[in-house]
This record gives structure tokens, sequence and C-alpha cells, in this order.
């Protein structure tokens, strides 16, 4: 599985508060706590201040690489943020965050993912925003997973991110994405299979509880990145269980070694 730390967002009361105190510690130190626990990038995020959103973005990044060589994800709906994490990310891989079949979006951030080489989340929406059919999800996955190999997007920078949404607002919104989760493994094969993981215990009490069946339920249809909170130890001690049930860790070397460590959350 592909980590990518989800803590450092300005959507979470706590990181939002720190950028406007500019209180670099607690920045570091969630950080730096998410780099510890297993992430393999480290999502960024300063969308939430809006006019002041570059200039936050900036100050992030710059704490965050006092922290950590993780890679970064660069999160934004906006493409100059977009290009301006991109710059500032350092050597290494780069994930952006994100793209879609909309034709402005697809058109503003191919550019960035062309020119810095980075990885992309792609989310199976297009100018018709969040879908409900299946097959249209199917359609719409399928023509932005070709769109972007043929624009020369490798198949392995291409994390389809089939948007979770909350089952509290739609009993088959969980269902709807394991299909298609099962569905696009079945047909791209190479590529990447992520998703917004407690997008979908939103609303819900005991939201942890939720994210971890959820996840095992996605895995087994072939997901193999999550945004998701790496500071969760169940969380990630039943990944590693699952990982090795499904056959992606070698004689169960990964989950030996975790167990060995104390870090199966147990």
């Amino acid at each position: 599985m592909i980590i990518i730390g989800e803590l450092l967002n300005s959507t979470r009361k706590q990181i939002r508060q720190a950028i406007e105190k500019r209180d670099a510690d607690t920045i570091r130190g969630i950080a730096l706590a998410q780099a510890v626990a297993g992430a393999d990038y480290l999502d960024v995020n300063a969308g939430a201040l809006a006019d002041q959103e570059l200039e936050a973005l900036e100050w992030m990044i710059g704490i965050v690489r006092e922290s950590t060589d993780k890679p970064l994800c660069i999160d934004s709906p906006r493409p100059e943020a977009l290009a301006l994490g991109c710059r500032l990310a350092g050597d290494g891989p780069i994930l952006i965050n994100s793209i879609s079949a909309e034709k402005a979006r697809y058109e503003e951030v191919l550019p960035l993912i062309v020119k810095h080489r980075a990885g992309v989340v792609a989310l199976a929406m297009d100018d018709e925003g969040l879908l409900e059919d299946d097959e249209r999800m199917f359609s719409v996955a399928s023509h932005l997973v070709e769109d972007l190999a043929a624009a020369g997007v490798e198949h392995d920078r291409i994390f389809l991110d089939p948007l979770v949404r909350p089952v509290a607002t739609g009993s088959h919104y969980g269902n709807l994405a394991l299909d298609l989760i099962g569905r696009i493994r079945g047909t791209f094969p190479g590529i990447h299979l992520s998703c917004g993981l407690s997008n979908v215990s939103f609303g819900l009490p005991e939201r942890r509880l939720v994210n971890r069946a959820f996840l095992m339920l996605c895995m087994a249809r072939g997901l193999n990145a999550a945004i998701m909170d790496p500071t969760d130890q169940m969380l990630m001690g039943e990944m590693r269980a699952a990982e090795a049930l499904l056959g992606r860790d070698e004689y169960c070397m990964n989950y030996i070694a975790a167990s060995r460590s104390g870090n199966l959350g147990l």
C-alpha cells in the first residue's frame, strides 16, 4: 500500500489555526509523526485559507521540508497553488491532487503533470459533477486513464480515485466505490487505485472503525493506495495484515517485522 498522510490539511481546525498563527511546531510535529508512522507521501493543503492560500502553502511546505524528506502530495483546487507546490516540493517524486475529466480542470493541470513528471490523483468525475450511475462512473474513469496515458503519463503515475462518498448520506455509496475499484483494477492493472478513506465515515460515530473496515474491503477489490491517517496504529496494523492475506507481502515479512517492532496497533 502507498500511504498518503492526510493530516496536514487546512480543512482540519488544528491545521488551519496553526497556519493562521504560523505555529511551525505543530506543522512540524504532525509532518514528522506521519513520516515516522509509515506515510509514503505527505498531503499538504492550504486551500481553506482562500486568498492567503499561496503564501500559506509556501510557508507550510518550508516547514515540512525542514522536518522530513518524505515526498509531497500537493493538494489544491487552484492550478496556481499546484504549480507553486510542485516548484517548492524539492527533489524526488511529487504527487498532484488532483485532476479530473472536467474540461477546464484537465487542461489546466495536465501541463503541470507533464512538466514535473508528477504522479496524479485522478478523480472519476467530469463536467456533470459527482456521478451516481456505475456505468457512467466506469466510462468516465476509463476515459480519464486513457487520456492521461495518451498524454504520456505512465500508468504507474496514475492514482485513480473513485470518489468515495459518506455512507451516512447514501447507503449505496460504499458498494458504488467498491464496484468501481474492482472494475478499474481488472481493466487497468498497471495503475494505482486510491481513495480519500475517511470520506466514507463522515457524519458517523466512531469513524475510525468504519474507516478500518472500509479499507479492508477496498484492498480486497484492488486498492493499493489511500489518503489516510497513518498515525492510526490499528488502521496501519490491519492494513499490514490485509497485505499478508492478499499475497502482497512475501512470506508475511513486513507483517512479522511490524509485529516485532510493536507496530500492529495491539
